[in-house]
């Protein structure tokens, strides 16, 4: 397998497309000029190109294991990590204060993206060491920061999230890990948790896991939660990995893929932690490191996508039957319309990123609003396009595709997890329809106004394609306002079609965005999409009117297959 990281797609996104260059017009991300840009990516795309993506295989077939309860990496994992690091990649968006380099959100997910297609499975350790970063800048103590934040912004030490239990998997609050208060101020962490990604390694000297637990005083639910940084090696007076911590992994998780990524389960037996925030208050801190994390993986789902793609299109232009099959009619549909999904992907994330850094760098609440409701769709969409095109790969491929000597459905076996893990699509959806249009819908209508005012003014040289946009951005709105007025259990019904139709009208306002400001062949590929994906969106929102009565009507012996009452 081969991987070219699309460093000029990614560009001509940031400058034509979405509003990074009012990014860069702030002042705290004025140095994120348009030359240090594109150096960036370009260095990244090295990186990814010729350092992780030969790793890609090699971490798929010989995956992580545990020896002696210690965790080994897969073949040449830990040099590329430490390319990674020595790079300064890891901390590319952190606080300079502490190490990082304090460019934009927009262009630490690009690069995310690049390193997902190269190999996903080692992106995950830098993207959970990126999400603690975020969560340690905003609500630790001066002293946590001063001691971690320089050791994970430059790659010695690993950050991991561990939220789950065997009992506790979405519903966070019903976990059964405890904390106990030590007379130095310290805490004492018992407890088990599950599915923790890159828990343990061989590539950095100490893994620093957020761990959340609850105290002996803490509330039911996830109102009594707090946060504790548990490092599996005790800093000694230098800040230096001492004392082995009271942590164990129990044994790794056999996955469908990510194969080269350690999932442990982890067993916390009365370990050393220290307080993140305030005691009761630890979602909010492991908030700031999930949304953080769940723009991440939407990224990742683009970049898997992307890798998929391009093996797909190789493999089409060479492959004899009865003529090249890239120039077959069905196969041709395939590639074009994965191709087309992949750039509306790329830009609601990168859209989404660059809300977040303007909300960064201003403050202003639009901005957040903004960012928080792209959040859910960058994350539901991109991971559901990774999914369809690493499909759309291995059957282009035909039966080779599922021949893993091809390395095709790697990508979907690894592609199959992004809408899983970090809330699955599902919540994400729930958050759509609830807590982001609590605000009366503003930043919904916000974001379709914009949509609606870019339709009227290519409604000249691209009349027909604005025409579509345009009527597909007011139906959104009536469609929103009509959700908006059902109550939650209701609004969950339609939750997922409701979220896909409103990524799919976005795709298409990114698409013609593109052809304004692009070549002929970005005239094209928007045609695609607005002719061929945007349409389903009038299916999704007639599978969201539907609503909830049908599906409850429906008994559960039915759903299992008994028809018999």
């Amino acid at each position: 397998m081969t991987y070219a990281a699309p460093v000029e797609q990614i560009e001509f996104i940031l400058s034509r497309v979405i509003a990074y260059s009012e990014v860069q017009e702030t002042d705290r991300f004025a140095e994120a000029t348009q030359d240090t840009t594109r150096a960036i990516l370009a260095e990244a795309g090295k990186l990814a190109g010729q350092v992780l993506a030969p790793l890609n295989r090699s971490g798929d077939q010989v995956p992580a294991r545990l020896e002696n309860g210690r965790v080994r990496a897969s073949p040449g994992y830990a040099e590329g990590f430490a390319a990674i690091a020595e790079g300064g990649w890891i901390g590319l968006a952190a606080d300079p204060e502490y190490g990082g380099m304090g460019l934009p959100m927009t262009l630490n997910m690009a690069v995310a993206e690049m390193m997902s297609g190269a190999c996903l499975a080692l992106q995950l350790n830098p993207l959970l060491t990126q999400g603690q970063i975020e969560a340690l800048e905003h609500h630790a103590s001066e002293e946590l920061k001063a001691l971690y934040l320089p050791k994970l912004n430059s790659g010695e030490w690993s950050g991991t999230m561990n939220l789950t239990e065997p009992g506790a998997g979405s519903d966070v609050g019903a976990l059964t890990t405890r904390a106990e208060r030590h007379e130095d101020g310290t805490y004492r962490i018992t407890g088990q948790k599950i599915f923790i990604t890159w828990g343990d390694s061989d590539v950095t000297s100490n893994v620093c896991h957020a761990v959340l637990a609850r105290l002996p005083d803490g509330a039911r639910g996830t109102r009594g939660i707090s946060l504790f940084m548990v490092p599996k090696f005790l800093p000694d007076d230098q800040g230096n990995p001492g004392v082995a911590n009271s942590i164990k992994v129990v044994s790794l998780e056999e996955k469908m893929g990510i194969h080269g990524s350690p999932t442990c389960v982890m067993s916390y037996e009365g370990a050393t932690g220290w307080l993140i925030g305030e005691e009761h208050k630890g979602m909010a801190s492991m908030f700031t490191m999930m949304n953080c994390a769940r723009l991440g993986v939407g990224v990742q789902g683009v970049g898997v996508a992307e890798a998929a793609l391009q093996q797909a299109v190789a493999y089409a232009g060479e492959r004899n039957q009865m003529g090249l099959i890239i120039n077959h009619p069905d196969v041709r549909r395939m590639l074009a319309t994965a191709r087309a999904e992949v750039f509306a992907a790329r830009s609601i994330c990168l859209a989404c990123a660059s809300a977040i850094d303007m909300q960064r760098a201003t403050g202003a609440a639009e901005h957040a609003a903004r960012a928080a409701f792209l959040t859910p769709i960058a994350k539901a969409y991109g991971t559901d396009v990774g999914c369809r095109v690493a499909d759309t790969g291995v059957q282009v491929h035909g039966g080779m595709g599922y021949i893993e000597e091809t390395g095709a459905a790697q990508y979907l076996r690894d592609a199959r997890i992004t809408p899983i893990y970090e809330g699955t699509n599902g919540i994400q959806a729930m958050d759509l329809v609830g807590r982001k249009l609590a605000d009366g819908g503003d930043a919904a209508m916000r974001l379709l106004d914009e949509i609606l005012d870019n339709a009227k003014a290519a409604n000249g040289a691209h009349h027909d394609l604005s025409e579509r946009v345009w009527q597909a951005g007011e139906t959104m709105r009536e469609a929103t306002l009509a959700m908006m007025e059902r109550d939650l259990p209701e609004r969950f019904g339609g939750a997922v079609p409701f979220l896909m139709a409103f990524a799919r009208v976005l795709g298409a306002h990114y698409h013609l965005r593109a052809a304004m400001a692009g070549s002929a062949a970005h005239v094209a590929l928007a045609r695609v999409y607005i002719s061929r994906v945007l349409p389903r969106y009038a299916s999704d929102l007639a599978e969201a009117r539907a609503g909830l009565e049908e599906l409850t009507a429906i008994s559960d012996a039915a759903l299992a297959g008994d028809f018999s009452a």
